[in-house]
């Protein structure tokens, strides 16, 4: 539905996680766009917040998820005297309901009934286009459609630090073509094999002449996985797994020419930020959540894995449906990814 209303004070409720707020930016620079007087408040995560927080022209209210009530009265206070003429609820999660009731406005526009989750519908009055089989940047762009600005085809323009650029330069110096590899998502089994990563690390080092950096946070299942790939490499690589903050990783991502990785935060900031992304999929969909301008990158297993895991076709699926379960990565061997990588070379030649 199309709400005609003139939105001067605007309130974006979406906390979490990395790659989903990436999927808000062009949700913003369209109103920008169109609408420059619009004052933008984002009630946004912490870890989020530190992605984001150069984004200009957008005030942030930041909610710390591991905070407890503290973090529940401190948000309550930030709007206790606020009042807006719009809230985007972009979040189906039960916290982000329950918190959306402390935000005032006539206008409250969530998620249509098919990508409803926990009673969402219940705390909006009004909901987005029902399109169906939509990637999630475009589901995302229903938002500011619902309010008549023209959403065509999404911008992020991502600030990057020439702070974390300087940074990012020192540690990654050399004029080959750089490879990325980002091998962990936050959920395990959408995790490809240190060993599938390493026999492809080992073909761009010798075959395509890139030098290979291994990115990550500083987990210790991202710690274990990147000592698993360089130990399994017979190449040399540059291993940066926790040793970087979340703006230098954004620079990271910049300076790549290639990044690899499954279903994660960076591999839609890598996309956002213009840099080829192959995306590994199989225990999701990248019809779905895929990242946004390197579709044709992807490897895409999912329509296998519904089969095999869920003896459906993957269209018959809830659209959103993850099939994260053991060996489902394994549907991707290391010459389909090899694959891609020809693919990108040849685009690139």
């Amino acid at each position: 539905m199309t709400v005609n209303l003139n939105i001067r004070r605007l309130c974006i409720l979406r906390l979490s996680a990395l790659g989903d707020a990436t999927h808000v930016v062009p949700v913003i620079r369209a109103i920008q766009d169109s609408r420059p007087d619009t004052e933008i408040t984002w009630v946004i995560g912490r870890q989020e917040h530190q992605l984001l927080s150069g984004m200009e022209e957008v005030e942030f209210i930041v909610f710390d998820k591991r905070g407890g009530w503290s973090s529940v009265k401190a948000l309550r206070e930030a709007l206790r005297d606020r009042r807006f003429d719009a809230l985007f609820h972009m979040q189906v999660a039960a916290r982000a309901n329950l918190l959306s009731r402390m935000i005032r406005a006539p206008i409250r526009l969530g998620w249509d009934r098919a990508r409803s989750r926990d009673f969402h519908h219940h705390f909006t009055r009004h909901r987005i286009a029902e399109v169906p089989f939509q990637h999630q940047v475009q589901g995302f762009l229903e938002f500011a459609r619902a309010v008549g600005v023209d959403a065509a085809e999404p911008r992020w323009d991502l600030p990057v630090t020439p702070e974390a650029h300087n940074w990012a330069g020192a540690r990654v110096p050399g004029d080959e073509p750089v490879l990325l590899i980002s091998p962990c998502s936050s959920h395990e089994r959408r995790n490809w094999s240190s060993r599938n990563y390493a026999t492809v690390a080992d073909y761009a080092i010798h075959e395509l002449g890139m030098q290979v950096v291994l990115s990550g946070g500083p987990s210790e299942l991202e710690r274990r996985v990147a000592n698993e790939i360089v130990a399994a490499m017979s190449g040399s690589c540059i291993d940066l797994v926790g040793k970087d903050t979340l703006e230098q990783s954004k620079a990271l991502l910049k300076l790549a020419d290639l990044v690899i990785s499954p279903d994660s935060g960076p591999a839609h900031v890598a996309s956002a930020l213009g840099t080829p992304v192959i995306g590994l999929y199989a225990a999701t969909w990248s019809k779905r959540s895929g990242p946004y301008n390197s579709l044709y990158l992807c490897v895409d297993r999912f329509e296998q894995a519904a089969r095999k895991f869920r003896e459906s076709e993957a269209t018959k699926l809830r659209w959103g449906t993850k099939i994260e379960e053991p060996g489902v990565m394994d549907l991707i061997q290391p010459e389909d990814v090899i694959r891609q990588m020809q693919t990108w070379k040849e685009l690139n030649s």
